[in-house]
């Protein structure tokens, strides 16, 4: 984590959006979290039009997205992947990550990567949005893909 920059990501006006959140189901436990966070963040954005599926891994989150993409306003992808001694670690973030955003850019919808990629399960529980983690990325990931999504319908009304 960069320490500085944060936004102090605050709840939008987003009611009227649909959202799709998927999720992994590799490190079940956090991304099981980090999805009640993200409809915790919708609800208090005033989503109440979300749909959730899960699949397997990170490397699937893409083409769910992608299905989601076409039927909702905004998507939110959340997963962990944790560095191993393999080189896996970085194949499956570069497709997960290029996946996402290939995703968001051919369907021209929001989508989050709230995809951990950490090197330990402590800084994956550091970003999860546990009550004593740092950071809240499925809040945070949740409120910034909402606010674009207002920005292009904004952009669109021009």
């Amino acid at each position: 984590m960069a320490g500085f920059g944060d936004p102090h990501t605050q709840p939008v006006d987003a009611a009227g959006l649909r959202l799709g959140i998927v999720g992994s189901r590799w490190h079940n436990d956090l991304v099981d979290h980090m999805v009640e966070r993200a409809k915790a963040a919708a609800e208090a954005c005033g989503v109440t039009d979300v749909v959730v599926a899960r699949v397997a891994g990170s490397v699937e989150l893409p083409v769910v997205a992608q299905a989601m993409a076409k039927r909702f306003d905004a998507v939110v992808a959340l997963g962990v992947v944790i560095k191993g001694e393999t080189q896996h670690f970085e194949y499956v973030c570069d497709a997960v990550t290029s996946g996402l955003t290939r995703v968001a850019l051919d369907e021209q919808t929001p989508v989050a990567h709230g995809v951990l990629t950490v090197q330990s399960l402590g800084q994956a529980r550091d970003r999860a949005g546990l009550e004593d983690s740092i950071e809240d990325k499925g809040w945070q990931s949740t409120v910034a893909v909402l606010d674009a999504a207002l920005a292009i319908r904004e952009i669109e009304k021009s």
